[in-house]
């Protein structure tokens, strides 16, 4: 929570994004964040004074070595995870795979993996092909109406086979938030593990990974103002028993060993400017700079939720209002139930018409499924070419909310 009375400095947050500037209002955020100047900064420096192989004796292999470890500790750290409980890798659905491969030798044929019909594909494609072992794939399947997963649901395919459940802490299409800590509850009393998707959660909410509970957690960072990584956290047993992808020599070395091609230097050494971001807004709007990396993030989150919400608000509005638009999910901008990610269809029109009328307002949305597909075929939305998304974060603004109402209003 933020301070009381305490608003996020809006032009502040945006002096940090040098790509802000040409009059464009970016409204695809969901799709990827704008790098932090931080970030910028950290991978031009790691470049030009770093770049050799770390791990060395000479001064500059080893601080290159120090700011790779330096980074994986702060990404540990901003998720609630210990160091080496978190592996860098290229993508999630690259380290979905890698996961899968690794972990594949805990399940016997017959045994059933629970994976969803809302996700984005790279916490599903995986586990689905492990019926190519033997594993049965049941599938928790969304209400088509209100785009939701319902425990209810989920309760009746828990059984006695059920090793593991997969789904999204936010869907990247409903922008709804899923009760990360009930659901994990559940799965657990049953005998099972989560592995949840966390890559549209990660930009609008903080991350805590223990409180919640949870056996993996991905998201990815190039979503969340930083380069194009991602993250796999995994308990530590968990990763300990996990089976080598790596070389032989590497079958200890936790969590290099899930990952054969190892973290990309230059930008995984960058990563500490996500962290240096949030810590400069933290000093620019809280006075008590006393307390963990993780408690000063979970403030700043709370300003971004707050700025998001208030927003969002006009938007929501603006679509329940317009004749011939369907909101998909939530029919709210609060901030408790969603984030500001708006999926949405117009009556008679395809899809993809729709951002490209906007553009001559340089207004950028997105259309199509979004890696979605099952869901964007469940919810009856093929045929028209998938759904439009406006999604924000906190460096949008009120004025270039007003001008995507604007140009919605004249293009629809």
């Amino acid at each position: 929570m933020a301070e009381a009375g305490v608003q996020l400095d809006i032009d502040f947050a945006r002096s940090h994004f040098p790509a802000l500037g040409g009059g464009w209002a970016l409204f695809e955020n969901a799709g990827g964040t704008l790098a932090a100047d931080t970030v910028i900064a950290r991978t031009h420096s790691y470049m030009t004074e770093n770049f050799v192989q770390p791990g060395g004796g000479y001064d500059a292999s080893a601080e290159a070595a120090r700011r790779i470890n330096e980074s994986q500790r702060l990404m540990a750290e901003m998720m609630g995870a210990e160091p080496g409980e978190v592996m860098v890798g290229i993508s999630t659905g690259m380290n979905v795979f890698l996961l899968s491969h690794a972990i594949r030798g805990w399940f016997e044929p017959g045994d059933e993996i629970i994976v969803t019909n809302l996700d984005h594909e790279a916490n599903s494609g995986a586990w689905r092909r492990l019926d190519e072992f033997g594993l049965t794939i049941r599938e928790w399947r969304i209400n088509p109406e209100t785009a939701e997963l319902e425990l209810a649901e989920l309760k009746k395919l828990l059984g006695a086979r059920t090793r593991l459940v997969c789904f999204s802490h936010l869907s990247n299409i409903a922008g709804g938030i899923n009760d990360v800590a009930e659901i994990t509850r559940m799965v657990h009393a049953a005998g099972a593990l989560v592995c949840v998707d966390g890559v549209a959660y990660a930009p609008h909410r903080a991350l805590d990974v223990k409180a919640w509970d949870v056996d993996f957690y991905l998201c990815s960072l190039y979503k969340l103002y930083g380069p194009h990584l991602s993250l796999l956290y995994g308990k530590r047993e968990h990763l300990e028993r996990a089976a080598n992808n790596n070389h032989y020599f590497l079958a200890d070395d936790i969590p290099l060993k899930l990952n054969p091609s190892g973290p990309n230097h230059e930008l995984t050494a960058a990563l500490s400017g996500i962290t240096d971001y949030f810590d400069i807004l933290h000093r620019h709007h809280f006075r008590d700079s006393n307390l963990a990396l993780h408690d000063r993030i979970k403030q700043v989150y709370g300003l971004m939720a707050e700025h998001e919400e208030r927003i969002a608000a006009p938007f929501v509005e603006f679509l329940r209002a317009k004749k011939g638009v369907r909101l998909i999910g939530r029919q709210t901008a609060d901030k408790v139930l969603r984030a500001p990610t708006f999926s949405f269809t117009v009556a008679g029109r395809r899809a993809e018409e729709i951002p490209a009328a906007l553009l001559p307002f340089k207004l950028a949305i997105g259309s199509g499924d979004f890696y979605a597909a099952r869901c964007i075929r469940d919810l009856g939305l093929e045929s028209q070419g998938g759904v439009i998304r406006a999604s924000m974060v906190h460096y949008n603004t009120e004025a270039e909310v007003a001008r995507l109402i604007e140009g919605l209003d004249s293009v629809i």
